[in-house]
């Protein structure tokens, strides 16, 4: 018989090189975009006007750091790939547990970083943000539970209600940060998980109709959450004046960063400026290399050229989809479900930002942008994905089927010997 495209043993080539293309994509724009802000971290205070290679002034600083935060995101790649992913159920509990501490740890030990919410751990001169590895932790953690689970998921206490809880768990401190961006992925994370795992469609009405009026009622007691939606959904010039200058000495314009993101993107037109030939970066675009790398790169490369990026992320759902379809097994598939809905909505909703189509919400472009924690966990993540299209059964059911209204259990051994 012939072999399946998703064969034992044989990991999903085209998955690799589409994460491959995407890591070589960053370190060509954090080359490009990242010189003035590495003149600004690497200039002595004293240095009025900086150029590359003056007084010690490092014009590649970011590259370097960079390079080496994907150097160890690839170790977590390699790893990934190579421990058996039914592993992770194994630890799924502890892993769980350790990072749920590592979270309320961030309102004791944490800071802000220059941001609105109190999401990082600073270790000497680097910073960690527990909730990137958070998503990981809750993706296994909900695999197994719902594997367990079975078809009881069904019932609305025993099966929605205690689903709830426990995602509530590792949610709930998240919001308390507040981290706005990272509480729509964990959200969007579980609501898949549920869906696939065989929960009903009314269950699922009813949790999104929860969530609404919980952004409603937290929404307007966070100032920031307010202005933001505020200054999106109405953009006058009234709303997006800048406010007074705040105790930490910051002076906050809600608009500020849509605006000068659109201008990037509109200003690189369909062919781009060329690269390093972008001016938003230099002045005007905040976070240029993290959160707005999408329109920094835009800017300079133009719309024909920055498409394929978002080309790739639709390979990267559709690869990882069809490997959590030929899952062997309801944990892996889960698991699967999970990686995929986080890095593609991740994405998805970076660019929706960047284009203005969404409110600031301050996260990263996986595989892109500059971040060690994120790089890190993302690459960690899609090694276990390769591990998963290593070990799936040819013919399996798709995940879009969801048959019996239930978790799929595993093909026969007819099935696996083909």
């Amino acid at each position: 018989m012939v072999r399946d495209k998703f064969s034992k043993d044989n990991i999903d080539y085209v998955l690799l090189l589409v994460i491959v293309g995407l890591l070589v994509f960053s370190l060509i724009m954090i080359t490009s975009i990242g010189v003035p802000k590495s003149i600004d971290l690497s200039k002595s205070k004293d240095i009025l006007f900086p150029t590359c290679g003056v007084d010690g002034v490092d014009c590649y600083f970011l590259l370097k750091r960079h390079l080496a935060r994907i150097g160890v995101g690839l170790i977590a790649l390699l790893l990934g790939s190579k421990v058996p992913y039914r592993f992770w159920r194994k630890i799924a509990i502890p892993f769980f547990v350790a990072v749920f501490m590592l979270l309320v740890l961030i309102f004791i030990v944490g800071t802000r970083n220059n941001t609105a919410a109190l999401s990082w751990i600073n270790i000497y001169n680097n910073s960690f943000q527990p909730a990137e590895i958070a998503k990981l932790a809750l993706i296994f953690y909900l695999a197994s539970w719902l594997e367990r689970k079975g078809p009881e998921i069904q019932d609305f206490k025993n099966g929605f209600v205690a689903f709830a809880v426990v995602a509530a768990i590792v949610v709930l401190p998240v919001v308390l940060q507040p981290d706005f961006g990272s509480t729509l992925i964990f959200t969007i994370i579980a609501g898949s998980l549920f869906f696939v795992a065989g929960g009903l469609k009314r269950h699922i009405a009813l949790s999104l109709l929860v969530v609404f009026f919980l952004v409603l009622a937290v929404v307007p007691t966070k100032p920031y959450l307010k202005h933001r939606f505020i200054s999106f959904f109405n953009p006058s010039i009234e709303n997006c004046q800048p406010e007074p200058v705040t105790a930490d000495g910051v002076r906050r314009n809600y608009c500020w960063q849509t605006e000068q993101s659109n201008i990037a993107i509109g200003s690189g037109g369909i062919f781009g400026k060329g690269l390093t030939q972008g001016i938003q970066k230099s002045y005007w675009l905040p976070q240029a290399t993290d959160d707005f790398i999408f329109a920094a790169s835009a800017e300079e490369l133009g719309f024909i050229r920055i498409v394929f990026v978002v080309v790739a992320y639709m390979l990267i759902a559709y690869r990882g989809f069809m490997i959590a379809g030929a899952a062997g097994d309801a944990f892996g598939r889960l698991t699967a479900t999970g990686i995929t809905v986080w890095i593609v909505s991740q994405a998805f909703i970076n660019i929706a930002v960047n284009t203005g189509l969404m409110p600031v919400t301050g996260v990263t472009l996986p595989f892109i942008s500059y971040g060690g924690s994120s790089m890190a966990s993302t690459l960690l993540a899609a090694g276990i994905l390769l591990n998963i299209s290593k070990q799936t059964t040819p013919h399996a059911y798709s995940i879009f089927r969801r048959r019996d209204r239930g978790t799929h259990t595993p093909q026969s051994r007819r099935y696996r010997r083909a």
